[in-house]
């Protein structure tokens, strides 16, 4: 949660701030990294990150182009490999979610990034507005082009990323139908 203090009471759920410690000393990031290198045969149950979504464009862009090559922008862990193992969280930028959800500018997150560095595949992202800001500062010290797909009528500020104008007539969830359409050639970098 992005904000535990305020998430509802009596569920049988810790609810905790990536960022925040754990009965261990760490943070519930550091467990979770931790958790990771050796999951054993994973006993929490843990999901890949691709499989918290429900929708299927997860699925078929990882069948698509394989987990070694997908990532999840996530505003609760960072920009975090497919593949990896994670707790189901409720953490997102968009300001119609419950307060308790919504991760905010001025919040301070420890962000996970596991995009290689020295990638020379371009990165392209299917993102909300919301979630630009930390694609770019994520992305910031790649030496490949980035990519970062709009629908927005006014683009999107993205110092040093290459905007792509997706039309469409969706406004909600409208990067599923442009990922669709990219795996389809349908749209292009």
């Amino acid at each position: 949660m992005a904000d535990p203090e305020r998430a509802p009471q009596g569920m049988p759920f810790t609810y905790a701030h990536p960022d925040e410690t754990a009965d261990t000393g760490s943070s519930w990031r550091d467990e979770l990294l931790k958790y990771n290198d050796a999951p054993g045969n994973n006993p929490l149950g843990l999901l890949p990150a691709w499989q918290l979504y429900q929708n299927e464009t997860y699925s078929l862009l990882a069948n698509r182009y394989g987990l070694g090559s997908l990532y999840i922008l996530s505003a609760g862990w960072g920009l975090i490999a497919a593949d990896f193992l994670t707790p189901k969280y409720d953490i997102t930028f968009s300001a119609q979610a419950d307060a308790y959800k919504r991760r905010r500018k001025k919040d301070q997150y420890h962000d996970l990034n596991m995009l290689p560095v020295e990638t020379d595949e371009p990165v392209v992202f299917f993102v909300s507005k919301e979630y630009i800001p930390l694609a770019c500062s994520l992305t910031k010290d790649l030496r490949t082009d980035r990519h970062i797909f709009f629908s927005s009528k006014v683009a999107p500020n993205a110092p040093g990323c290459i905007l792509r104008k997706y039309e469409t007539r969706t406004r909600t969830n409208w990067q599923y139908e442009c990922a669709k359409a990219f795996m389809g050639g349908k749209v292009g970098i």
